[in-house]
C-alpha cells in the first residue's frame, strides 16, 4: 500500500513537472526521473502483493531494465533534440555543448542520423 502510493505521488509530480517546467529539456528530465521511480515503486508493489517467486522476478527484471534503459533513452531524445536545435529556456545559465559542437559537426551529425 506505502509502495503504491509513493509510486502515484511521485507520477503525479511527473505529471505536474511536465506542466510546471519551462522548456523541453527540464520536463524531460523531470518526467524521466520521477516516473521511473514511480513505476518503480509501483511494480515492487504488485511484486509485494502477490509474493510469488515467479512474478516477482518477472518484476524485478522489469524494474532493472526500465532503470538502465530510461535514462539512455532520455539522453538520446535530449541530444536529438539538441541537435534538431530545440531551443534552451532564456533562464538557461549554460549550454554546455554550444563549444563543443559547431555548426558544421551539427550538420553533419543530423545528415547521418538521416
Amino acid at each position: 500500500m506505502i509502495l503504491s502510493t509513493m509510486g502515484s505521488l511521485f507520477i503525479l509530480i511527473s505529471a505536474i513537472g511536465i506542466y510546471r517546467m519551462p522548456d523541453f529539456y527540464t520536463r524531460l528530465t523531470v518526467t524521466i526521473k520521477s516516473g521511473t521511480i514511480g513505476v518503480g515503486c509501483i511494480l515492487g508493489a504488485v511484486a509485494i502483493h502477490f509474493s510469488d517467486f515467479s512474478v516477482m522476478t518477472r518484476v524485478f527484471a522489469v524494474i532493472f531494465f526500465i532503470f538502465i534503459t530510461s535514462p539512455v533513452a532520455a539522453f538520446f531524445v535530449a541530444r536529438t533534440a539538441y541537435l534538431g536545435d530545440v531551443p534552451l529556456w532564456s533562464g538557461s545559465v549554460r549550454d554546455e555543448l554550444k563549444d563543443e559542437l559547431d555548426k558544421s559537426e551539427r550538420n553533419q551529425l543530423k545528415d547521418d542520423a538521416l
